[in-house]
């Protein structure tokens, strides 16, 4: 255990340009959380990565704890935090090392350092609500995080888009989409990588797309988490979990998703008609039912 500690303290470079980029991404995620017309609380929690933040909003009876994706926030998250506020009460934690207002340590070793990190977070949240019931949900990178954590912490588990089942490859519309954005930004590749990772007809909103462009400016992005090892998804298997996916999910689409989810996990996950990767932005309603219902009476 030591020497996990001893490792975890050496830290890989963080996720922004400088300093000042650093400055500009808090202050977009501060602005667009201090403009957003629904109650909510903004939270500190000290945790071996440095501080997380926690947004927190709803007041139900039972708790989510929502990690977001590669990329994404609590900040860039509210359509789908209200949603889901409307039946549970939720806490949106910033991945630290990602872009955000958590801490921007990024974990040497990331199975033992985000394993330690959404461990803290947990006990954090189960200190203030020791009786309810906690569905952990994530979406993407985040839905990898949430599979480091450990089943006896949560009543449910929600993998949403996940990574750490298969590998993100990737095709040449993949490239084409992503590196124009990676190497020159601006709005319109901004626009073309959100619709890329949309389902037909859905179109980006003008936030998403700013902050994108504000992204490419200011961060080094990272790729998408390889398969977690066997060990780590088996302890799953006797537990609560859903899997939900877009059906046109353009990095891990729910055909190549299907057959590592009944091996590692013994689950099938269910399609969202129409979907892309980024389902939780394009059906909130849809995301939140599927959360909600992990916790029914079966």
């Amino acid at each position: 255990a030591s020497e996990d500690r001893t490792c975890q303290a050496a830290r890989m470079p963080n996720p922004y340009r400088s300093a000042a980029a650093a400055a500009e991404v808090h202050a977009w995620c501060t602005a667009r959380l201090d403009r957003w017309d629904v109650p909510h609380e903004q939270h500190l929690v000290a945790t071996d990565l440095g501080d997380a933040h926690l947004v927190s909003v709803g007041d139900g009876s039972d708790v989510c704890v929502y990690l977001p994706g590669t990329n994404f926030t609590a900040a860039t998250s509210q359509g789908l935090l209200t949603s889901l506020a409307t039946r549970l009460r939720v806490y949106a934690a910033d991945l630290p090392g990602q872009p955000g207002l958590s801490a921007a340590t990024r974990p040497k070793h990331e199975l033992a350092g985000y394993g330690q990190w959404v461990a803290e977070v947990l006990r954090w949240i189960r200190s203030r609500y020791p009786g309810s019931r906690l569905v952990l949900a994530g979406h993407s990178r985040g839905a990898a995080v949430a599979l480091l954590a450990s089943p006896e912490e949560v009543d449910a588990v929600a993998l949403l888009s996940p990574a750490g089942l298969v590998r993100a490859r990737p095709s040449p519309a993949m490239l084409r989409a992503a590196i124009p954005w990676m190497l020159q930004g601006g709005d319109d590749a901004s626009r073309r990588l959100l619709t890329y990772m949309s389902g037909p007809g859905h179109t980006p909103s003008p936030d998403h797309v700013e902050w994108m462009t504000l992204l490419a400016r200011t961060t080094r992005t990272t790729g998408a988490p390889g398969p977690l090892p066997t060990r780590t998804l088996s302890g799953w298997r006797d537990s609560n979990v859903g899997l939900l996916v877009g059906q046109y999910d353009a990095f891990f689409p729910p055909e190549r998703l299907a057959p590592a989810a009944r091996s590692a996990l013994d689950r099938d996950p269910v399609a969202v008609s129409g979907a892309g990767h980024l389902v939780t932005d394009e059906e909130p309603d849809v995301v939140r039912d599927f959360v909600v219902n992990l916790l029914a009476p079966n």
